[in-house]
């Protein structure tokens, strides 16, 4: 069984801000760069081939898009995201679409609970208090990202939890 996401690398003049904040509060900072998760960590035995021809099937038709990200704010009382406020229904498109035929088995049950947010996430902090520091601490972070998503990347997750690029697709 390989374990794999489906992710957008974000590549914005001004990432050190945003590795700045993740340094402080996302635990996995060490294991991959910041990203926007279109297929969220799943289990499987489909084969590289496959996935591709999944993968470039699915983004028919998807175009390079411009993105803008601004403002943190607190989820579920214990990670910080750094909204998409632009870019939005381009990323919730391609989310649908790659989560339909080999990999609809694969959508997560916590989704057909709440609407799926695109996001990055820059922390995750267990301890309440120490959460609602970060959240006044992160109240101040008023920058603004923004670029053009022109690929989509497909990870391996290592058992370390490293990331491990195992394929991308452009957008046409």
């Amino acid at each position: 069984m390989i374990k794999r996401s489906i992710l957008i690398f974000p590549e914005f003049e001004n990432i050190d801000k945003i590795e700045s904040i993740r340094k402080k509060y996302d635990p996995v900072v060490e294991n991959i760069g910041p990203h926007i998760t279109l297929i969220f960590p799943f289990e499987s035995d489909i084969t590289t081939k496959n996935l591709k021809k999944h993968v470039i099937k699915s983004l028919e038709g998807s175009s390079p898009f411009s993105i803008e990200l601004k403002n943190i704010t607190g989820v579920e009382k214990n990670f910080l995201f750094l909204n998409v406020i632009r870019g939005k229904e381009e990323i919730i498109n391609l989310h649908r679409k790659l989560y339909k035929g080999i990999l609809k088995r694969y959508y997560p049950d916590f989704l057909t609970k709440v609407e799926f947010m695109p996001h990055l996430t820059v922390g995750k902090i267990d301890d309440e208090e120490k959460f609602s520091k970060a959240l006044a601490e992160t109240k101040k972070f008023d920058y603004t990202f923004e670029t053009v998503v022109r690929k989509i990347s497909v990870e391996i997750i290592a058992e370390n939890n490293d990331s491990i690029i195992e394929f991308e697709v452009l957008l046409k």
